[in-house]
């Protein structure tokens, strides 16, 4: 992914409003995020634990996605429960994995349709798919999967998962 600005970023959302993006609260290492090793920049709003962002680049231009957490993550599951992420396929124990909600961009989301996806809680799946980061299990991907085809997975279920939420 290339380096965004505060600018592009806050303008990009499709499924919430103008106000609603100008006040989200940016990561606290946006300017530090490790660019090129990110094929979406993901974060945990640091004010509100129940709220997170997804942006990514599609085509020329950049898709902002708001996110909701369904339920606080790790309470439903007990610690020694794995789960997988719907985006990367890395397999975490406990909380680790929780199902985020998007509102339907357009008219649909007006009508309160949404879409939902299990992910990485802390949408740090590019870092996990390059072993730049590592679950409580490890790195997890002793399958024998070549790196590109794990970066290739993620994308088209990212794209996959934009395209649901812009239909």
């Amino acid at each position: 992914m290339r380096a965004i600005t505060e600018g592009e970023l806050r303008t990009c959302f499709v499924n919430c409003s103008k106000g609603d993006a100008k006040r989200l609260n940016l990561p606290k290492d946006f300017a530090e995020s490790p660019w090129e090793d990110l094929d979406f920049l993901g974060w945990r709003d640091p004010k509100a634990p129940d709220r997170a962002y997804l942006v990514a680049e599609r085509g020329d231009g950049l898709i902002g996605i708001a996110l909701r957490f369904a339920s606080a993550p790790g309470r439903a599951r007990g610690f020694n429960s794995t789960s997988m992420c719907s985006f990367c396929q890395t397999v975490h124990t406990g909380g680790g994995v929780a199902l985020l909600g998007a509102r339907r961009g357009g008219e649909a989301g007006k009508q309160g349709n949404s879409v939902g996806q299990y992910l990485c809680a802390d949408l740090a799946c590019s870092l996990y798919v390059r072993g730049r980061k590592q679950t409580l299990l490890g790195d997890g991907h002793d399958d024998g999967v070549p790196l590109a085809d794990r970066v290739e997975r993620l994308r088209t279920n990212l794209d996959a998962f934009i395209a649901s939420v812009i239909a």
